[in-house]
C-alpha cells in the first residue's frame, strides 16, 4: 500500500499486566490513549484522541471494550 491505500487495522491484545487508560489534560483538554503498566505505573502513549472516532479506532485496534478504558488526569 504505497500510495494512499488503507490498511485494515490489526487487532492486537495488550499485555495482561497493562490496562487501557486515557490521559486527559486538565488545562488544555488534550487526550492521549495508551496503556499503563500495573507493576511500574509507567504510561505508554499510543495515539492522540481528538474525537469519538479516534477512541473507536483505538478500541477496535486493540480489541478493547470502550467501557474498560479508564481516565486519568
Amino acid at each position: 500500500m504505497i500510495f494512499g491505500g488503507k490498511r485494515k487495522a490489526e487487532t492486537t491484545k495488550p499485555d495482561p499486566g497493562k490496562k487501557p487508560v486515557i490521559h486527559s489534560s486538565i488545562c488544555t483538554g488534550e487526550k492521549v490513549a495508551g496503556f499503563k503498566d500495573l507493576a511500574t505505573g509507567k504510561f505508554e502513549d499510543i495515539m492522540l484522541i481528538r474525537n469519538n472516532k479516534d477512541l473507536a479506532t483505538f478500541s477496535e485496534k486493540f480489541g478493547i471494550d470502550p467501557s474498560e478504558i479508564t481516565k486519568e488526569w
